[in-house]
Parts: structure tokens; sequence; C-alpha cells
């Protein structure tokens, strides 16, 4: 009898001392997605895989290294060209996701305002939402249409709303759902007019929104001509054998650097100054 209440002292101290002394593991969920896919998501191209998109701009690089290579057989030049060419699917995406979201900021008042008429008509929340996919705006059509097979299939109300977030990529429909599915738990009584005040919100932010762009059109449209026409002047040049050849050597050489590098801070610098406040996805 007293060794068994040894051994069960000695184990306790050796549980006690190894949670003091052991490495903790982490708890670990799912991964977060890297920016290339946020970025994928909120333009629209959920089946374009993170890579494909970096494997397009290694083959823009390439390419336009080779060609402007070719043309001026200047091997920095054709570098500083082919790095610029490897960025241009990046901000080609980078572009579109921000069109999208603006197109989205302006058709959820609009769709809102409908799924309030179907929630007032009487409708279950499960059938105002899948009713988008066809009296919805356009832009919203083809996510609303997709959760509405998606409902049909499984039933699962809660998994149906996160793949819903999924496809629709953008923060205002974050919210949205989260509160049809607040709504959905505790009662929706006042469901209502939680989607008449948000759908008010959503049209006073865009109406300040928009007035915000157009006064700073001008800022952005001269940033980016300021920092494109130095490149232009010098692929137009490329041509010009005895002018681009000065480029080979190691002055010229840090004249491309540094111009790329004023280049790159002053618009950096010159887009955050002008930069709107973006909303961000806090509740994926």
């Amino acid at each position: 009898m007293g060794a068994l209440v040894g051994l069960g002292v000695g184990l306790g101290l050796l549980l006690v001392w190894s949670a003091f002394t052991m490495p903790r593991g982490r708890a670990r969920g799912p991964a977060a997605p890297g920016r290339l896919r946020r970025q994928l998501d909120a333009a629209g191209l959920p089946d374009v895989a993170a890579g494909g998109l970096v494997a397009l701009c290694l083959g823009f690089a390439l390419a336009a290294a080779l060609l402007v290579q070719a043309i001026s057989s200047t091997p920095p030049v054709a570098v500083v060209f082919g790095v610029i060419a490897g960025y241009l699917p990046v901000a080609i995406v980078a572009g579109r996701a921000r069109r999208r979201l603006r197109e989205l900021a302006e058709v959820w008042p609009e769709a809102i305002d409908n799924l309030a008429s179907a929630v007032r008509a009487g409708l279950s929340l499960p059938d105002a939402l899948a009713g988008l996919a066809i009296r919805g705006p356009e832009p919203l059509r083809p996510a609303f249409d997709a959760f509405a097979l998606d409902y049909q299939v499984t039933g699962r109300f809660g998994d149906s709303l996160d793949r819903l977030k999924d496809r629709l990529a953008d923060p205002v429909g974050d919210r949205v759902v989260e509160g049809l599915r607040i709504a959905r738990e505790v009662g929706g009584g006042e469901l209502g007019r939680l989607l008449r005040n948000l759908s008010g919100y959503l049209r006073d932010d865009l109406r300040t929104r928009s007035e915000l762009e157009s006064r700073q059109a001008w800022a952005v449209n001269g940033a980016r001509l300021a920092v494109a026409a130095p490149w232009v002047v010098l692929l137009l040049m490329s041509a010009q054998t005895e002018v681009i050849q000065r480029y080979r050597s190691a002055t010229g050489v840090a004249i491309l650097v540094v111009g790329a590098v004023v280049c790159v801070v002053a618009y950096r610098v010159m887009m955050r100054i002008g930069r709107l406040p973006t909303e961000h996805r806090i509740l994926r």
C-alpha cells in the first residue's frame, strides 16, 4: 500500500514539474490566407491560385527583360523593365479588387433594402437571402445563387453564411452576414430596423466617399503620371543604342537604382497622403 501511495505521489510531482518545464504547444487554427490570396478573393478571382499569379509575374518579367535586352543590349535596363513587367499582374489584380469593392459598395444599399422588404413581407431569412439571386443587384447575384444552392443541399444556415462571406470577400458583406447570423440565433424582432439603419449608413458613407474620391482623383493621376513618365522616356531611348549603352556603366546602374527607389518612395508617400480610409475584413 505504501509503494502504491509513493508511486502516486511521484507521478503527481512529475506531472506538476512537466507542466512548468515542458514546452507548450500552441493550438493552431486554420492558417490565415496570404496577401496575394486575399487580393485574388477581393478581385473576384477565387479560382486563381496565388502560385499561378506568381508564375504569371515571373513569366511577364522574363519576357519583358528578354525583349528589352534584345532591343537595347543593356542588361541593367532590361532588368528594370523586367521588374516593372513582373509587377504588372499584381497591379492589375489590385486595381480589379478596388473596382470590385467600389462596385459592391454601390449596390449593397439596394440589396439590403430588398432583403428588408422580403423579411417585412413574411419570408424566412434563408428564403429572403436566396431571393437576392433573382431580385438582387447584378454583381451580387452569383454569390447569393451559390448560397441558395448550398443551403438547399446542406440545410445548415451558419455554414452557408460562412461560404457566402468567402465568396463575397467584402467587408460590408461580412457585417451584413454577421448581423443576419445574430438575428437568426437570438431572434430577429429588430431585423427590419437593423437593415434599414444599415442601408442608410451605407448610403451616407458612399456619398461622402464619392465626393472625396472625385476631389483626390487629380492627385492620384498626377502621382501615377509623374512616376511613369521617366520610365516611358527610358523605354523610348532603348532604341537609340549609342545613348542607352551609357547605362551599362556603374554610374548608369547607380542612376537607375536611385531613380527607381526615389520613384517608389515618392509614389508610396503620395498615395499614402491622399489615401482614403479603407475598411478591412475584421469579421472573416
